[in-house]
């Protein structure tokens, strides 16, 4: 039987539609939600490329969890997960731009849950590929609320800042779509 956390792994791009759609559907913009959720969405999507600029292509990987090298620098000297702490604060943002309240809890609840069942897959893969190394670096930094100060472990990558937006550029046209489309919402509400 399928793990269902394998399930998510692999359909982990597309569970935010839902999201977005409600919160074009029947959000109410004001320009300061636009602010404010574009403000949290847009430092969601920095930590996401800083980690890419790190991890490279390997978290575009879509059909199993897995992973070639064990990354312990940039955001991920922080925080073992910053793409999914990244996407929290990205698909959050664009609740508080909508000035859906509910939607920003549910949207917040959904992705914690979520990560929460995805993580747990990956550090099984994580443990038994990496073993003493891994272990090492998941007792010294946190799941999802980042340290204070960076862990030095023993591997440190270049970050590559042209991988990173090769990599995130279909992120980055989502994020472009979804904004311009909150705004073209919050225009016609202005000017009904």
């Amino acid at each position: 039987m399928p793990d269902f956390r394998d399930r998510l792994f692999t359909w982990r791009s597309y569970t935010p539609i839902p999201f977005l759609l409600a919160g074009l559907a029947f959000g109410q913009p004001t320009i300061a939600s636009l602010i404010a959720g574009f403000a949290c969405a847009l430092l969601g999507e920095s930590i996401r490329f800083w980690g890419v600029g790190h991890a490279s292509y390997e978290t575009r990987v879509t059909e199993r969890v897995g992973a070639s090298r064990l990354v312990v620098s940039g955001p991920f000297a922080y925080v073992r997960n910053p793409l999914y702490v990244g996407n929290i604060l990205l698909y959050t943002g664009f609740g508080v731009m909508a000035n859906l309240w509910w939607l920003v809890a549910l949207t917040f609840a959904w992705f914690v849950f979520q990560y929460h069942l995805i993580v747990a897959r990956e550090e099984e893969f994580l443990a038994k590929a990496f073993g003493k190394e891994y272990e090492e670096f998941r007792q010294n930094v946190p799941r999802f609320l980042p340290r204070l100060t960076p862990y030095h472990g023993d591997r440190s990558t270049a970050i590559h800042w042209s991988t990173a937006f090769r990599s995130e550029r279909r992120t980055f046209q989502a994020f472009g779509i979804a904004l311009v489309l909150m705004i073209g919402k919050w225009s016609l509400i202005r000017w009904a």
